[in-house]
């Protein structure tokens, strides 16, 4: 079998081991969410963050557009600007902490998306989410290492591969925005 055969068959494999009860899951948070008026924060590093999280900050907020009841979503920035460069460590690992407490208030959701499952800004975000009484989800690797154990609610996406993982999390968010753009529309 060639690379891109092999490719393929492992992003099939991947999609084939999502677990469509999560997804319900997540549906379920962001439909609440959006029916309290609560916020949902997306964080992601590098390569997620300009992938999965803008697609999830888009579709969502597409099916926002002239509705009564709007998803308030925001992704959260993993290029804020630096502190000073005595801190530059310490304020890396907690770049999304740091905005998080600037909005997030208890009840919010914060969604934490690593193909590498633990990073540790993600991590950080999420132990602080917990502990105001955010609802926590994430989308990781097939293991989920420490951010699946964190969440609420873990979403795997069954590959080795860094790429298939980056792939598959694309079309978890797709199944998520779809859905309130095709089906749960107000």
């Amino acid at each position: 079998m060639n690379f891109p055969e092999r490719y393929k068959a492992d992003i099939v494999s991947a999609v084939e081991s999502i677990d469509i009860g999560r997804i319900f899951e997540v549906i379920e948070a962001f439909r609440q969410a959006r029916a309290c008026g609560r916020k949902i924060f997306v964080c992601a590093n590098t390569r997620s963050a300009s992938v999965a999280s803008r697609t999830l900050c888009d579709i969502v907020t597409r099916s926002s557009f002239e509705q009564s009841e709007r998803f308030r979503i925001l992704a959260l920035d993993d290029r804020s600007p630096e502190l000073d460069k005595d801190h530059e460590g310490a304020s890396a690992e907690r770049r999304f902490v740091e905005q998080l407490k600037n909005f997030a208030e208890p009840g919010d959701v914060v969604v934490g998306i690593s193909a590498q499952d633990n990073s540790i800004p993600i991590l950080r975000a999420m132990e602080y989410a917990t502990r105001i009484g955010c609802k926590t989800i994430a989308l990781t690797g097939p293991d989920g290492g420490k951010l699946a154990a964190q969440a609420s609610i873990a979403v795997r996406a069954g590959s080795t591969h860094l790429g298939t993982v980056e792939d598959t999390h694309m079309i978890i968010c797709h199944m998520i925005g779809s859905y309130f753009l095709e089906f749960d529309s107000r």
